[in-house]
């Protein structure tokens, strides 16, 4: 059970922040809006205090343990830049990402977010099965 406390507790702290995000806001805590709001340079304040949050949260991670947390890419760069484009042509044509669509979405019972989380999966899925059937 140990072994899922940090994935608990970042959801815990995933949700929470979105919920106050929205109670002080009235905003949804969807990155790809607040990134997309950002660079068109609307909402400024807001906008780069939470992509800041974002960008300072493995340093706090450091802070807080020691040393940084183990990531393992074991896919070559092409691969990762293709899925990084998809994902940010998915998030746009969806009109939302899945921080936006799977967190307060699916908690405000949102029918548009229900079947764009639904897709969301899905493709995952296919994508997932597509690559290891061609052997990646």
């Amino acid at each position: 059970m140990s072994a899922y406390l940090p994935s608990l507790a970042g959801g815990m702290l995933i949700g929470a922040s979105a919920v106050m995000f929205l109670l002080l806001s009235g905003r949804i805590a969807g990155i790809s809006g607040i990134v997309g709001r950002l660079v068109q340079g609307i909402g400024m304040t807001t906008n780069l205090a939470f992509v800041l949050g974002l960008l300072l949260g493995p340093l706090a991670y450091l802070f807080m343990f020691g040393g940084w947390p183990v990531v393992q890419i074991t896919e070559g760069w092409p691969l990762i830049i293709i899925a990084g484009l998809l994902v940010g042509f998915g998030s746009r044509m969806g009109s939302g990402c899945t921080s936006g669509h799977g967190v307060l979405g699916l908690a405000r019972m949102s029918p548009r977010s229900i079947v764009a989380v639904a897709i969301f999966l899905t493709a995952g899925v296919v994508a997932v099965a597509v690559l290891r059937g061609l052997g990646l």
